[in-house]
């Protein structure tokens, strides 16, 4: 049986809106000496429900400001390894639908009961689930579009984390290379990616999207720009 989880409120930032229906929060982990940033993004569908990507407990102002936004019907967890408040949003919003990717949702399901996996999520014209070849079902992308263009919303499969200093920054920039602007961290290429190649096809696919506007990842900042071409750049080194 699941237990009921304290709803925990890490360090995070402001609500930051991207587009009329997408907004962003960029929060921290209260692991110590780890300089990475986790990012919740939310997606608002044309029935005014929202999707919660990469699930963040937030403070009181910032959640009801989240609730001000619409109703939260759509949850996900983007991978095994993202589940930290997962039980936490079940609890609060029993309403609510939880989806992962099929290969990542029995390690989800030790926190919180899944509704669904990517293929089971109701896609309409704004908000869309996606399979990324390559990564064998253990991750995926949310697809948002607005007015301004698309969004792609990833996950580890993919980092945009600038070189930070100290020992911690040191092992980010040369142990698990995750630092140092777009590019797939050595973990990424060991633990996550089934098959490089198919997966550099598939960042060339997305980059070939018509309106591409950004590249949103699970840490630090979104991909922005030259979008197309920092992709392709990526899919090179693959």
């Amino acid at each position: 049986m699941l237990r009921a989880m304290e709803w925990k409120v890490l360090p995070h930032g402001d609500l930051v809106q991207l587009e009329e229906n997408l907004w962003s929060v960029t929060g921290e982990f209260d692991i110590p000496f780890n300089p990475l940033k986790r990012v919740m993004t939310i997606a608002r569908r044309e029935d005014g429900t929202l999707v919660l990507h990469g699930l963040m407990a937030l403070d009181d102002v910032r959640q009801k400001q989240v609730e001000a936004l619409g109703e939260i019907k759509y949850l996900i967890a983007p991978s095994g390894y993202h589940r930290l408040d997962a039980g936490r949003y079940r609890e609060r919003y029993p309403n609510a639908k939880l989806y992962a990717p099929a290969a990542s949702r029995a390690r989800v399901e030790k926190i919180a009961k899944v509704d669904g996996a990517y293929a089971d999520f109701p896609n309409d014209d704004t908000t869309e689930l996606a399979s990324v070849d390559g990564l064998a079902d253990r991750e995926g992308a949310l697809v948002v579009k607005s007015k301004n263009g698309v969004t792609y919303v990833m996950n580890d499969a993919l980092f945009n984390m600038p070189h930070e200093t100290g020992l911690s920054g040191f092992v980010l920039r040369n142990v698990t290379q995750s630092t140092g602007g777009p590019k797939v961290s050595r973990t990424a290429r060991i633990a996550l990616i089934a098959d490089k190649a198919r997966y550099a096809n598939a960042l060339r696919a997305i980059a070939d999207v018509p309106s591409l506007k950004r590249v949103m990842v699970a840490h630090h900042v979104p991909i922005e720009g030259d979008v197309p071409g920092a992709l392709r750049a990526v899919a090179d080194t693959l």
